[in-house]
């Protein structure tokens, strides 16, 4: 009744409204009603209607695919600023993934240009990307909390002796020195070391998770967890990329490009005959002659823009790898000013853990393979 009156809602009336639809969504099940995720439900919706709409027209499609990655970016800043999880962006990804091969089997093959083997390989690449992305979903490493918190947190530390490092990574800060920022997903409390570790070995608190973390650990304020050899939290798989799920996230990443890559070719050779593929992704005279082609041209164009983005995200992780940084490291660098800018700024080299570039791959391509090591906290 206050917005059929115009009256002011409220503080947090919205806040609260929103809540409670959130909880409504229920589906009816055997077992009783099952909440229902609000953020699954709009690429399960939008993305086929965006794209149906593209399709009406070379300017709507124009319009549409210039705006989609615009909501999308929007939305991450969004739930990146309020600290939030969400399944919008996993959600997204499947769904496009699932939908763009319906297009294909609906729309391209049946014109007779793609053949039983091609069909064959895209659907195997299609199924390994999966199963990589399945074991990238998996355990990233995650440090074991102790039984108790409070308990961890009456032993303490020994005072004598005692230096902090805030990260794990740079510098050496006094003993209970206390840090109210949160940089890159990780919440700083009061962070020390033990004087009992052996020289060169630095390994540091978290106050959030009451014990010692190994060095290039690190906590993510999203998962509420300390995990091994952080790189970052991935909205795309909904979880950390660590030491036990790195090797499966890169895995993952490539063979999704190389799926939508050969995705893409097979239908511009099929819409688009007579052109190689690169042009005709600009120039296809064609594609809105029938409403079958100018879909499938519009989902080749949506495909391009997801491959390209993903494509810059493989790039930068394989340059990290090969001078043996992560994401994290890179950005506690950038703020502290103790890393070097290299190829453009496409990747920051902290020369700490640079060992050369078949060293460096040596050492990723060996991560989860030796059971990790305990913690001065486990032992304790």
């Amino acid at each position: 009744d206050r917005w059929l009156t115009c009256r002011s809602l409220p503080p947090g009336a919205l806040g609260r409204i929103a809540d409670t639809v959130a909880d409504r969504v229920r589906v009816p099940w055997f077992a009783g009603a099952v909440k229902v995720n609000v953020s699954l439900v709009p690429p399960l919706v939008l993305l086929p209607v965006f794209l149906h709409v593209a399709a009406l027209h070379f300017l709507l499609g124009l319009v549409v695919l210039t705006s989609l990655p615009v909501v999308v970016l929007w939305y991450y800043y969004l739930t990146h600023r309020r600290k939030e999880r969400t399944l919008f962006f996993l959600s997204l990804g499947l769904f496009s993934l699932g939908y763009m091969y319906y297009v294909f089997l609906q729309e391209v093959v049946p014109r007779g240009r793609v053949g039983d083997s091609q069909v064959v390989a895209l659907t195997c690449g299609l199924i390994l990307m999966l199963a990589a992305l399945s074991r990238a979903k998996k355990d990233p490493g995650y440090l074991p909390t102790p039984a108790s918190k409070e308990k961890s947190s009456h032993r303490g530390l020994p005072n004598n002796g005692v230096r902090g490092s805030s990260n794990g990574l740079h510098g050496l800060a006094p003993s209970g020195g206390p840090s109210g920022r949160a940089v890159n997903g990780e919440a700083k409390g009061y962070a020390r070391m033990s004087a009992e570790e052996p020289d060169g070995v630095k390994k540091d608190w978290c106050a959030k998770c009451q014990l010692v973390r190994p060095a290039r650990a690190g906590h993510c304020r999203l998962c509420g967890r300390c995990v091994r050899r952080l790189d970052h939290h991935c909205v795309w798989i909904n979880s950390c990329v660590g030491e036990q799920n790195h090797q499966a996230f890169i895995l993952a990443l490539s063979f999704f490009m190389l799926t939508s890559v050969y995705g893409i070719t097979l239908t511009l050779h099929t819409v688009c005959r007579g052109r190689t593929p690169f042009v005709a992704l600009f120039y296809c005279p064609g594609a809105y002659s029938d409403y079958s082609s100018a879909l499938s041209f519009t989902c080749v164009w949506y495909c391009a823009i997801v491959t390209a983005g993903m494509g810059y995200i493989l790039l930068i992780q394989l340059l990290n790898i090969s001078y043996n940084v992560t994401e994290r490291e890179a950005r506690l660098a950038l703020r502290d000013n103790t890393g070097r800018r290299l190829l453009g700024g496409l990747v920051i080299d902290t020369g700490q853990y640079n060992r050369g570039f078949l060293c460096n791959w040596g050492h990723f391509l060996s991560l989860g393979s030796s059971p990790p090591q305990r913690s001065a906290e486990d032992i304790v």
